[in-house]
């Protein structure tokens, strides 16, 4: 056997150029990386790992993925720097903590510009200028009103929030988006500033801009507040078409890390 060693002949490719991402994702989640790739540039990518994560969805359970939070991160892309981590669950940062997960995140990876759906909604809301929001989930009362109840000690007035009581993460999947642009129509209330449509599972992004259409207001949802606001800390303010105001709107938020 003759064995050859060969060299590239051409300089090896910077892959992601504008930004490498790491994402947190719930092992049952089965709509995020779809979504992700669908609406981030070409020129970023994202690279998932899978936290465990347990069924019924109640807030006791979700603390339960804390402890695994930290390898999760060190399992993506070791050895290579990312520009940003996310840690993708909405109703998760309400029963850990958004500085818990991003301490928990800087085990693995110190320094490293961190995100989840809660922070990047309170952002999105502020360059909004959203003040009163009606909310739409598909999460059970008992969640729902820790999610209400945190948003408002941030500041925000709750005027309603409204769930399809679903306890099974990946089911919450199967939820058609007709389904969920008739309720966000029928449940936003006149006097909101903005609607919240939560959780990374939701396949909401594909009706927003028809929901918009309808309620006059700006459409938040779980996943397009991931986008926008990782975007904003690689610095990368090129507005994306077709999902919203939110990823069309002028920038103005400030890195917090």
């Amino acid at each position: 056997m003759k064995a050859v060693t060969l060299s590239p002949q051409y300089s090896l490719s910077h892959l992601a150029p504008s930004g490498r991402v790491g994402v947190i994702a719930l092992a049952t989640d089965f709509n995020i990386e779809h979504e992700l790739t669908k609406l981030l540039p070409r020129d970023v990518r994202a690279f998932t790992s899978r936290v465990k994560n347990i069924n019924p969805l109640t807030i006791e359970n979700l603390k339960t993925m804390a402890p695994d939070i930290t390898r999760a991160a060190d399992c993506i892309l070791p050895g290579t720097d990312l520009d940003v981590v996310v840690y993708a669950c909405t109703s998760g940062t309400i029963a850990i903590g958004e500085h818990q997960i991003k301490e928990l995140i800087h085990i693995a990876r110190p320094g490293v510009l961190v995100t989840n759906p809660v922070s990047a909604c309170l952002a999105a809301f502020d360059s909004l200028g959203a003040k009163k929001i009606s909310i739409l989930t598909p999460y059970t009362e008992a969640v729902n009103r820790e999610l209400a109840s945190f948003f408002e000690t941030q500041g925000l007035e709750v005027i309603n929030i409204a769930g399809f009581a679903f306890e099974d993460d990946t089911a919450m999947t199967f939820i058609s988006p007709e389904d969920i642009a008739q309720a966000a129509i029928t449940i936003c209330d006149p006097e909101a500033d903005a609607l919240f449509i939560s959780c990374t599972a939701l396949r909401a992004a594909e009706v927003v801009s028809r929901i918009e259409a309808v309620i006059e207001k700006p459409v938040v949802t779980s996943n397009l507040a991931l986008v926008w606001h990782t975007l904003m800390l690689l610095n990368n303010k090129w507005p994306i078409k077709g999902y919203g105001v939110l990823l069309e709107a002028p920038y103005s938020i400030s890195d917090s890390n």
